[in-house]
């Protein structure tokens, strides 16, 4: 075993840096270098002509094929609405193609895109097939190179239409008993029964390039409820707790076989002692989440977190200070984890910004550094720290989709090298052997 761990992490190695020049040339290159990448994947990745198997949960553990499963990831939340376009479309299968070569295992994407640019629900029940053969494309490719996707099916936000979009259509509808808040989203009957049928319309489509419903298919890992909820107008979290538990049944009721996750950035409520302690402040607890009680509802398979320094702390602070707060934030989570909640939980976007105070690249690489080094020792003890996404990647030529989280994979060799590591330290100890 021990050869075949080493070979392991040497394919991955040499892959890792076929995939960065590979990145570094942004399109033309992605066409022109498929056949050297997909030898790579194919060598680096062949536990994947075995039949694929859905990651299960027992407990505070990721299972597959019999073992305990911690992931390194990212997210690109953009796969869908590039995948639209035939000019950008290969950006999806780079960036698939460098993830597996780094040996990552999971991407988190968008799987909706509401009322905008592109949109896959054009109204209410009402959708773009073309948008639709793009995702049926993006998880077609992620199966193609062994990853998985974590897929979330509504935003907080306003971008990619979100529940803001919702509010609007039922406003134009003339539907009654709704409030200027966008977050009627959460507690309009008329809303609630959109959304569900968007689920199901997400849930039980029938892939067109595989021929596989989405709800069968294990290339999706998980699905996530909405990407970062807030519902202020109840800051006590009642309404966001019974949105969830409502919306959390009904996706079950359809998908027995995917595991799923709220979508929080992990804040404690009101009630709870740690929202005076753990959280960055006191605004944070004011939001209508509540991140034990949230996650602690029965159809929740794991909680979900995010980890925001540089957003959430004054920027000015001192990086030796951001770092031990991210280290305080994601050790509290782990230990709700593995006493209170009883199950996985997943740091599902980590990012360091370029705006903070003095940006350095060293400084990302420091903060990623500890993310990692918190995940792999939570593996080694086999503790509820069961993996986590950087926010974010984005393929060459994208240099205008930048926010000031998002980085090309080419920009730093270390940051690189260091996601990759993480990979390989993981692969070697928690992942099913090869065939």
């Amino acid at each position: 075993m021990k050869a075949g761990k080493m070979l392991f992490c040497s394919i991955l190695g040499s892959a890792s840096w076929v995939a960065l020049i590979y990145m570094s040339f942004g399109d033309h290159l992605m066409m022109h270098s498929r056949k050297v990448l997909h030898h790579d994947l194919m060598l680096s990745h062949r536990h994947e002509e075995k039949k694929l198997g859905f990651v299960e949960r027992n407990g505070t553990q990721f299972m597959l094929d019999g073992r305990s499963f911690y992931i390194n990831g990212w997210n690109s939340y953009w796969l869908m609405e590039q995948a639209v376009d035939e000019h950008s479309r290969p950006r999806v299968r780079g960036i698939l193609q460098a993830g597996a070569n780094m040996g990552l295992t999971v991407c988190r994407a968008w799987a909706f895109n509401d009322g905008a640019y592109n949109a896959l629900q054009l109204s209410p029940g009402r959708f773009d097939d073309r948008v639709f053969q793009a995702l049926d494309y993006v998880i077609a490719e992620a199966r193609q190179h062994g990853i998985r996707l974590l897929l979330s099916l509504v935003n907080d936000w306003k971008d990619y239409g979100g529940k803001a979009q919702y509010v609007k259509w039922a406003l134009e509808e003339g539907r009654a008993g709704l409030s200027a808040s966008n977050d009627s989203f959460f507690f309009n009957p008329s809303i609630r029964s959109n959304f569900k049928n968007y689920i199901k319309s997400i849930l039980t489509r029938r892939n067109s390039i595989t021929g596989i419903e989405y709800r069968n298919d294990p290339t999706i890992f998980a699905w996530e409820l909405i990407n970062e909820p807030h519902c202020m107008s109840d800051a006590s979290g009642d309404t966001l707790q019974d949105w969830i538990e409502e919306m959390s049944t009904f996706v079950k009721t359809i998908d027995s076989n995917h595991l799923l996750t709220v979508g929080l950035e992990g804040f404690y409520g009101p009630s709870n002692p740690k929202s005076l302690t753990i959280n960055p402040g006191e605004w944070a607890s004011t939001l209508g989440t509540d991140f034990i009680r949230n996650s602690n509802i029965s159809h929740i398979d794991f909680a979900s977190v995010h980890v925001y320094p540089d957003l959430w702390l004054n920027k000015k602070q001192e990086l030796e200070d951001k770092l031990k707060y991210v280290s305080k934030w994601m050790l509290s989570h782990i230990e709700d984890g593995d006493k209170e909640l009883r199950k996985p939980v997943m740091f599902t976007e980590f990012g360091s910004s370029n705006q903070s105070n003095d940006f350095q690249p060293s400084q990302r690489d420091m903060l990623f550094k500890t993310v990692l080094d918190i995940i792999y020792q939570s593996a080694k003890e086999y503790r509820s720290g069961a993996g986590a996404l950087v926010w974010q990647f984005f393929a060459g030529g994208m240099e205008e989709f930048y926010d000031e989280f998002g980085f090309g994979l080419w920009s730093r060799p270390s940051t690189y090298r260091l996601i990759t590591e993480q990979s390989c330290k993981l692969a070697t100890n928690f992942l099913p052997p090869f065939p």
